[in-house]
């Protein structure tokens, strides 16, 4: 089969198709012809070397799909050949870079009518964050005012329409004017363009747009800097939650702008989740089934074929890219 592999860390000069042997499902896996693989900064990190969950070369990266079962191992039940499903690859390498690939049943999930394969290829990481971090960890309800960074990004638009569907106040954050006013079109009720507030601006801006009190949750997904205007941005009470990954973006804070009002810092990682025991298939099956009901749009921006994976790296690092970004491996229509 052909796959897209990591020889050494590095640029994305490094991801290079590649002719693989077929995988055969092992007992209690299920084998998948992959039709679309969803493209995530956790790829960017895991191919420069910095993904806590990265192992070592060579490597197949791609932590989200979808696809059609070829066969299932010993021991399966509930899936059978031709059934479309998405995956979800938690820590397990090979990724799903590749034509084929074999996955745990217990990361699979059928996929309803009315959703297709591209689509669906990018549920399992992007939207399936926004939706833990804010129904889950912040527990974001009607009476909320709620802050999404990079609101034009897959997580970011996936947490406005999460957030706005809950009859809370989004406010989205975007590092321009055009990105902003996209990020409206998914439910934000008010838009800021970044790049016209910088720094400590932005803190001012969100703080006039809630009354001085500061946001009730902000949901970081750039972290760095961002992350302590975020400590400055939240009012008393509230919830920060931090998607972004330390290596990435490490951040330097002072404990004068969270500790004195009693703010909430809540880090997520969907693979610590998963070590801890938390199974993502309800989750992901009530996101098929909203989106396939028309409830979420889910915006990708581009589809790149698989063995272009570099040239969708490098569009992944230039951080303009409206929604998401997803490989197509194979030719069935998706």
């Amino acid at each position: 089969m052909r796959a897209v592999r990591i020889d050494e860390f590095g640029g994305p000069e490094v991801l290079v198709p590649v002719e693989v042997p077929d995988p055969v499902p092992a007992p209690g896996e299920v084998l998948v012809r992959i039709v679309a693989a969803g493209v995530n900064r956790a790829d960017a990190l895991l191919r420069a070397g910095v993904y806590h969950a990265a192992g070592r070369p060579p490597l197949i990266p791609g932590i989200e799909a979808a696809g059609v079962v070829e066969a299932v191992g010993d021991g399966v039940t509930g899936f059978a050949p031709g059934q479309r499903v998405m995956a979800l690859n938690g820590a397990k390498s090979p990724g799903y870079y590749a034509e084929l690939a074999a996955v745990p049943a217990t990361q699979l999930v059928a996929l309803p009518d009315g959703l297709d394969l591209t689509r669906a290829a990018t549920l399992p990481i992007a939207w399936l964050s926004a939706w833990y971090c804010l129904r889950d960890l912040a527990r974001v309800g009607k009476d909320d005012t709620v802050v999404v960074k990079a609101a034009a990004s897959g997580v970011g638009s996936a947490a406005v329409q999460i957030a706005a569907e809950t009859g809370a106040r989004v406010i989205a954050l975007a590092g321009s004017a055009e990105k902003a006013a996209w990020a409206g079109e998914f439910g934000a009720q008010v838009t800021v363009d970044t790049s016209a507030h910088p720094d400590d601006a932005e803190v001012e801006e969100v703080l006039r747009l809630t009354d001085g009190r500061g946001a009730d949750v902000v949901l970081d997904t750039v972290g760095g800097a961002a992350f302590a205007r975020s400590l400055r941005q939240v009012g008393h009470g509230g919830r920060v939650v931090s998607l972004a990954n330390v290596a990435l973006a490490p951040s330097t804070v002072d404990t004068r702008d969270f500790y004195p009002k009693n703010v909430s810092i809540l880090g997520f990682q969907l693979t610590n989740l998963q070590i801890h025991g938390y199974d993502p298939r309800p989750d992901l099956r009530e996101l098929a089934d909203r989106v396939a009901a028309g409830v979420y749009r889910v915006p990708v921006e581009t589809v790149v074929p698989l063995t272009e994976a570099r040239a969708a790296h490098e569009r992944l690092e230039q951080r303009d890219n409206r929604g998401k970004i997803v490989l197509a491996a194979g030719a069935e229509e998706a």
